[in-house]
């Protein structure tokens, strides 16, 4: 007869756990290197300040002005490259700090903060990848236009419509998604809250396999409120650079 064969040992419950662990990702580890949120909640929908109601006159004042055509009045400005300097913008409105980012082979995503200490008042995911964004903002010139419908008896504040039909420079190109800031947004956020302004490419930990490295670009914007269904974001570049424009507009119509 042949002899028993001998009993195989049973891994005891502490031992199925350590392999368990050993082949899922160290998920606290991850977490770990993320940075502590200490971004203040946001107070902008607040701040009607005595600049913008001034804006507002001077708006009111200057549409009374007579239409001049330009063939009665020539203005010495150049339009090459699209490049104004900052004293072309419009002034009175709110200032505030916004940031695209996202990795190379995704979406780029827009967010607007009161500060870079605190919380995104707006945070858009746009239907445009990064690269491509990067690679026209280097012709100097960028207008995004979000338009979305207007609703008879309509009480939805402008910035808190939740889609929008993006267009770049005049030609449609997908979709905006006004959505709720991740862990990961957050992240970003803190991990710039010190940058004022800047354009650079974040820590490697930050990197994403597929997508590549995350890339962002922070700047002041003026916000100028032009009535409830009309926002306007103008990049505000400093004194003597002529770099990129940007201006977004929000449009219900």
């Amino acid at each position: 007869m042949a002899p028993p064969s001998a009993a195989l040992p049973r891994d005891s419950p502490a031992d199925t756990n350590s392999i368990a662990s050993s082949l899922t990702p160290d998920r606290d580890s991850a977490t770990s290197r993320l940075p502590a949120i200490s971004l203040q909640p946001a107070n902008i929908k607040q701040q009607q300040t005595k600049s913008h109601k001034l804006f507002r006159k001077f708006r009111s004042v200057f549409r009374s002005f007579p239409i001049i055509t330009p063939s009665s009045c020539k203005f010495p400005v150049s339009l090459a490259g699209g490049h104004q300097g900052t004293d072309k913008y419009i002034h009175g409105g709110i200032r505030v700090t916004g940031t695209l980012f996202g990795h190379r082979k995704a979406r780029i995503n827009l967010a607007f903060q009161e500060n870079p200490k605190c919380l995104p008042f707006l945070l858009l995911e746009l239907a445009i990848p990064t690269s491509k964004l990067i690679q026209d903002m280097g012709t100097g010139l960028m207008r995004i236009a979000l338009e979305c419908e207007k609703r008879p008896n309509e009480k939805t504040k402008i910035i808190d419509e939740p889609i929008w039909t993006l267009f770049c420079n005049g030609k449609k190109n997908g979709y905006g998604v006004n959505r709720e800031p991740s862990e990961d947004d957050l992240s970003v956020m803190q991990l710039l809250h010190a940058v004022s302004t800047g354009v650079g490419v974040l820590p490697a930990e930050m990197a994403d396999p597929q997508d590549g490295d995350l890339s962002y670009m922070r700047a002041n914007f003026e916000r100028v409120i032009g009535s409830k269904d009309s926002e306007t974001y103008y990049m505000m570049m400093p004194d003597g650079n002529h770099g990129p424009e940007l201006s977004v507009f929000f449009v219900r119509i």
